[in-house]
């Protein structure tokens, strides 16, 4: 069961609406007897990363979500404000994140008046290692963003591509059985519709 994790914040309806295209079910939910039968979870997100945190633990969803991630290795997927909290804290707030990942978020450090804040549009990523979440998409790999913080990898093992605004920052991360993009696949048409497919379809992709 592919769970979409219902937290207050995130385009879930679109994410499940981008699933359904893909002819993949899944299900919406902040309960954690149903977040404890996944076998498949994606964290979307859109807002401010204490927010967001503050959600989950007023959920009681981080404990439950750390057992399937951590110990159980369930494949998980986190978008935008979702791979933001799978790190260790964010210069956005003074919440702890998840700590699932060793990494920062980081507000965007881009000389003043030069570029707008947030990065918001179309870019594309450069891959710095392959993944399943990526098979079989052409090579031209066209996202849309819209963030003002961004993940900084302590470990560049685990960054899986990079997207250059100002500087190369990391857009997609990879350790272990978590995946996370910047992006915002729900709305990057036929290219986002091809990153959930294949997380969808881990199983009979690996």
């Amino acid at each position: 069961m592919l769970v979409i994790v219902d937290y207050g914040l995130g385009n879930l309806a679109s994410i499940q609406n981008m699933l359904k295209k893909a002819k993949e079910l899944s299900v919406i939910t902040s309960d954690p007897s149903i977040i404890q039968k996944a076998t498949k979870i994606i964290l979307p997100g859109v807002g401010s990363f204490d927010t967001g945190m503050k959600n989950l633990r007023a959920r009681n969803l981080e404990n439950v979500l750390t057992e399937k991630v951590l110990h159980e290795k369930v494949p998980t997927l986190g978008i935008c404000l979702g791979m933001q909290m799978f790190t260790n804290r964010s210069e956005e707030g003074t919440e702890k994140g998840l700590g699932w990942i060793d990494a920062e978020a980081i507000r965007f450090q881009l000389p003043e008046g030069k570029l707008k804040i947030p990065h918001m549009g179309w870019a594309d990523l450069q891959l710095k290692k392959e993944s399943f979440i990526f098979r079989g998409m052409e090579d031209e790999k066209r996202f849309y963003f819209v963030h003002s913080f961004h993940v900084r990898c302590n470990d560049p093992a685990d960054v899986l591509a990079t997207t250059h605004y100002g500087y190369d920052f990391d857009s997609a991360i990879a350790h272990e059985n978590i995946v996370g993009v910047q992006f915002h696949p729900e709305k990057s048409h036929r290219f986002g519709l091809g990153v959930l497919k294949n997380f969808a379809q881990l199983e009979s992709n690996a």
